[in-house]
This record gives C-alpha cells, sequence and structure tokens, in this order.
C-alpha cells in the first residue's frame, strides 16, 4: 500500500551536481522523519542525511556543506541536492522513512522503516 520510489541518480564527473528524489506513494497522511543512505561496494550502508517532519536537518561529516537535504510534505517527497560531488560519493542512495501513516479503507494505520529501491550514483575522477 505505501512505497518509496527513488529518481535522479546517474553518472556525473567529479565537481558536478545531482539531485535525487523519494517520493513515497500511497494514501498517506503522515510522514516522520525521512532520509538518504548510501552503500558503496564492500562497504556497509552509512547514514548521509536526515530531516524530521519539522525540517529540523542531520549530515555526515563527509557531505555538510556539499549535500543539502530537504522534503515537499504536501507532495509527500524528499529530496538530496548533491553539489561539489566527489568519486568517493559513489554508491547507491536509498531513502528512508521511519514511519509513515495510512489510510487502509477507513481506519487509519501506520507502518515503519520503509526503504526505496536504490539509486545509483557515480562520479568519476
Amino acid at each position: 500500500q505505501v512505497q518509496l520510489v527513488e529518481s535522479g541518480g546517474g553518472l556525473v564527473q567529479a565537481g558536478g551536481s545531482l539531485r535525487l528524489s523519494c517520493a513515497a506513494s500511497g494514501t498517506i497522511f503522515s510522514i516522520n522523519t525521512m532520509g538518504w543512505y548510501r552503500q558503496a561496494p564492500g562497504k556497509q550502508r552509512e547514514l548521509v542525511a536526515t530531516i524530521t517532519s519539522d525540517g529540523i536537518t542531520n549530515y555526515l561529516d563527509s557531505v555538510k556543506g556539499r549535500f543539502t537535504i530537504s522534503r515537499d510534505n504536501a507532495k509527500n517527497t524528499v529530496y538530496l541536492q548533491m553539489n561539489s560531488l566527489k568519486p568517493e560519493d559513489t554508491a547507491v542512495y536509498y531513502c528512508n522513512t521511519d514511519s509513515i501513516g495510512y489510510y487502509s479503507g477507513s481506519y487509519r494505520s501506520y507502518g515503519y522503516n520503509y526503504w526505496g529501491q536504490g539509486t545509483q550514483v557515480t562520479v568519476s575522477s
């Protein structure tokens, strides 16, 4: 009933920019914290950035000043603007939300820990 769908990945040269989007679909009435994670080959998944429903943000130290997370609550969408990209930013990027409130028929329900399918970001040197 509820899913996250990402878009915007691709191949870019070092120093370039990309914008990732992640839209939650379904009959949604609330979304809590949304975030972006990434996983490079042979490495563990790491948290890149989060944004609360009130707009409070948090970033991985290595992306501070280069990446910006934002959200449009009316569109149930979270964005990640990535500037000054480096080869070490190469990874599969996943969006995540810790809880979503949605309607199941006439009932209000909550689901937890949703993940998108992932989108590849490749930065060439």
